[in-house]
């Protein structure tokens, strides 16, 4: 272990000061720096989760665990054998970070805010002599002929003997570029993680609705999205719409975000089974107004704006609502068809699939196959995770595993 080693982290984000940290805590004589070009360092930590930054998700099996990536799944997979979600928690409570899970299984600070997460991750560079630089870009890697490499910034450069790269997703190929010339393969980045806008359909009007449990299908693919589903002021947001977004990057912006989805508003439920609940309801409360009795656990609201999408008067009795009337709701219950036209980032978080190829990195060092002595980690990669902690997930893993053997 070289005393003399200096380590810079490039990007002040998530992976980047577990990263930083990792590299000293198994290093303690190495110099380790992390480079960042805005004037914030952990500005995405800080926002995420609406302020409150899910850290992570409370699944202990590795292999379910790295289910929730639609691109890194069999890499994290391994990755996760050196750092997981027991990792993380136990990390964080060793500096005196409480956790507390959720029933959706998703886990938070018990603070209820970002900050303490922040305020953790500067303790700790303070406390291990990292050092911090602001308003420092780097826009070129220079190899050294000595293995070491040199760092090109606007106005200086700097001299250094390992490089981890953490600086996030980028949602253009242009901001990858650096990288590419350094001899690393791109996979170009798309967005994922974004709600779905819908400019010409009525139901916004319904914005705050959520129904609880619906499943979401793009219309001629396989995709399909479960969970709550929630109406916006300019369409469809919440974990279904979300998840479809993440599996479907690739796709949906092959389509240039136009497409069609068909939303299931009774989760998973089967038509025989909608027709025998819709035959009892009229045998058993033929004589209520449809209006103001809805078998179904959706919102009223809800329910009186698909009647009326099928022409079923409100005043209209259940042993009144005729055959065709019965296949129409039937078939709007389980494949209303709404048009989709354009994307909008999920609140102020944009994730991106795409970054550098996993083939070219060695997944248990995070080391670049390329170039020797340069790490990746986080987002910067091509993975991403579903929203629920996954890709705070990933940015402490791969970060973790990147520190540590950089600093050997």
């Amino acid at each position: 272990m070289s005393k003399d080693l200096h380590i810079s982290v490039i990007g002040g984000g998530a992976a980047g000061f577990f990263a930083a940290i990792a590299a000293k805590s198994h290093n303690p004589q190495a110099q380790v720096q992390i480079l960042e070009k805005t004037s914030h360092f952990l500005a995405k930590v800080k926002i995420s989760g609406g302020g409150r930054c899910n850290v992570c998700h409370a699944e202990f099996n590795n292999r379910k665990l790295a289910e929730h990536y639609p691109r890194g799944e069999k890499f994290l997979k391994i990755a996760f054998e050196q750092f997981n979600a027991t990792s993380t928690m136990e990390w964080f409570e060793q500096r005196l970070v409480a956790l507390k899970t959720y029933p959706d299984g998703c886990v938070f600070p018990l603070s209820n805010t970002s900050q303490s997460i922040i305020d953790c991750f500067l303790r700790e560079a303070k406390k291990l002599d990292i050092e911090l630089i602001l308003h420092h870009g780097i826009d070129r890697i220079e190899k050294r002929e000595d293995g070491g490499f040199i760092l090109h910034s606007k106005d200086k450069t700097i001299k250094t003997d390992r490089v981890i790269v953490t600086t996030g997703g980028q949602p253009k190929l242009s901001g990858l570029h650096w990288l590419e010339e350094i001899g690393h393969p791109i996979i170009p980045p798309v967005p994922s993680l974004f709600t779905f806008n819908m400019p010409n359909e009525p139901i916004k009007e319904f914005m705050g609705l959520v129904v609880e449990k619906a499943t979401v299908r793009i219309e001629g693919q396989k995709l399909v999205g479960k969970g709550p589903l929630l109406i916006t002021h300019w369409g469809m947001s919440g974990p279904a719409i979300l998840q479809l977004s993440a599996w479907g990057a690739r796709i949906l912006a092959a389509f240039n975000y136009q497409f069609y989805i068909l939303v299931n508003w009774l989760d998973e439920t089967k038509e025989s089974e909608l027709r025998d609940t819709l035959e009892n309801t009229r045998k058993v409360h033929g004589g209520k107004m449809i209006s103001n009795h809805c078998p179904f656990p959706i919102p009223a609201r809800l329910w009186n704006f698909l009647l009326a999408k099928n022409d079923v008067l409100p005043t209209s009795r259940w042993n009144e609502i005729n055959p065709k009337q019965i296949n129409k709701l039937v078939n709007t219950l389980l494949n209303d068809r709404y048009q989709v036209m354009g994307k909008t980032t999920f609140k102020e978080e944009f994730v991106t699939a795409g970054g550098i190829d996993l083939n070219e990195i060695h997944v248990q060092s995070m080391e670049s196959k390329q170039v020797p002595g340069i790490f990746f980690a986080g987002e910067v990669m091509d993975i991403d995770g579903i929203t629920g902690g996954f890709n705070f997930q990933a940015a402490w893993t791969t970060g973790y595993i990147a520190g540590k053997h950089a600093a050997v």
